[in-house]
């Protein structure tokens, strides 16, 4: 069987990794390139045996890069969403992960060149038309991959990577709060259900479309392992129940299929925090926290009134550093409001680390693309 070469590089970033392509080296035709990124990771299929993928929703996934021509823009950035056991590619949510490689990625493969010490590259995610400011350590005109950040979820020390978010209220949804409130008040039921349930929820995008809500409303107390509550049929279907019904108000439509909302528990922190999570992917418990996904919850917990308000412990500033707590660690965001309107979110920045993991060419067969 013939196969097509195509070039790739697989990097870590944060605590999420894949393949990054550069998008002149895949298929212009959208269904086209969808069936080689599912032929390269090996989807589907539950361990994605003939492919990259690593049998895990934070391991399939795809980075798209090409150099912008937009003024004042560097680099653009599609991000795909793939699921093992799914034949399906979504690009439209965000993953902030991801984004920590773009600017290693397009280091390494020349698409921009190092400007000293350090760089830094403005990028757009395609996804949600999402800027932000990516600053990388670049000595002697080459990526720096060792140095001493740490982050929660990914092994040992690395040359941090700061990413400035410019602009992330309202990424997929009509606005900050979708609902138009900080806080609703719904009664859920559906199919699979027991009974009705009644919960107050934060419906949220700042980066990420999120339902938050108290653990304790679902007499859960926010502090099981991640196998405990993959293993809970009955609360996921009820988070599901959930989702399909928030989703609704937040205008999205039927998200049966999607990945988003995502679904976020709450509680209070333990760990010196701001607040405990326990974040659905939006079916899978995730073993830490998305980066937009902390993002938006750090938000909520700055807003007042939301379900977060008496649950987070938090000391109000002028720039406020909202350590979110998950399952493998804590992690911080940075918010700044404006003082003469709180819940306008005017600055919302991270730490990530990225990591070349090998550079090459990944196969496919002929059949799915033939090439240039």
């Amino acid at each position: 069987m013939q196969q097509t070469a195509i070039p790739c590089l697989l990097m870590r970033g944060g605590t999420s990794k894949g393949p990054f392509f550069r998008a002149q080296d895949l298929p212009a035709d959208v269904a086209t390139r969808d069936a080689v990124l599912l032929a390269a990771l090996g989807s589907p299929d539950r361990r994605q045996i003939d492919g990259l993928g690593g049998a895990h929703p934070l391991t399939s996934k795809v980075g798209i890069v090409s150099v912008s021509n937009r003024p004042g823009v560097d680099l653009e950035f599609l991000f795909a969403q793939l699921q093992p056991d799914k034949a399906t590619v979504d690009t439209t949510p965000n993953c902030g992960n991801m984004l920590a490689a773009v600017v290693p990625f397009a280091l390494e493969t020349g698409m921009v060149a190092a400007q000293g010490p350090t760089s830094i590259f403005r990028v757009l995610t395609l996804n949600t038309d999402m800027a932000c400011d990516i600053t990388v350590q670049t000595p002697g005109g080459r990526v720096e991959y060792e140095g001493d950040a740490r982050i929660d979820g990914a092994p040992g020390h690395s040359a941090p990577i700061t990413i400035n978010f410019l602009d992330t209220a309202g990424s997929v949804c009509s606005g900050l709060l979708p609902t138009g409130r900080v806080r609703d008040r719904l009664t859920v039921s559906g199919a699979g259900l027991f009974e009705p349930f009644t919960l107050d929820v934060t419906c949220i995008d700042n980066g990420m479309p999120l339902v938050i809500f108290k653990a304790s409303d679902l007499g859960r107390s926010g502090f099981e392992s991640v196998d405990q509550l993959n293993a809970d049929v009955e609360l996921k279907t009820r988070i599901e129940a959930l989702r399909l019904q928030a989703a609704q108000l937040m205008g999205l439509g039927d998200v049966t299929s999607k990945n988003y909302p995502k679904m976020t528990l709450i509680a209070a922190p333990r760990e010196g925090g701001a607040i405990t999570t326990r974040s659905f992917i939006p079916h899978v418990c995730h073993d830490a926290i998305g980066v937009l996904a902390a993002v938006t919850v750090a938000t909520a917990c700055v807003l007042e009134g939301s379900v977060c308000d008496g649950v987070a412990d938090l000391a109000r500033a002028a720039v406020m550093r909202v350590g979110v707590e998950h399952p493998t660690g804590e992690f911080s965001v940075e918010l700044a409001t404006d003082p003469a309107n709180p819940q306008n979110v005017t600055q919302a920045a991270l730490l990530r680390t990225a990591r070349l993991l090998m550079r090459g060419e990944v196969m496919v067969p002929h059949a799915v693309w033939a090439g240039r």
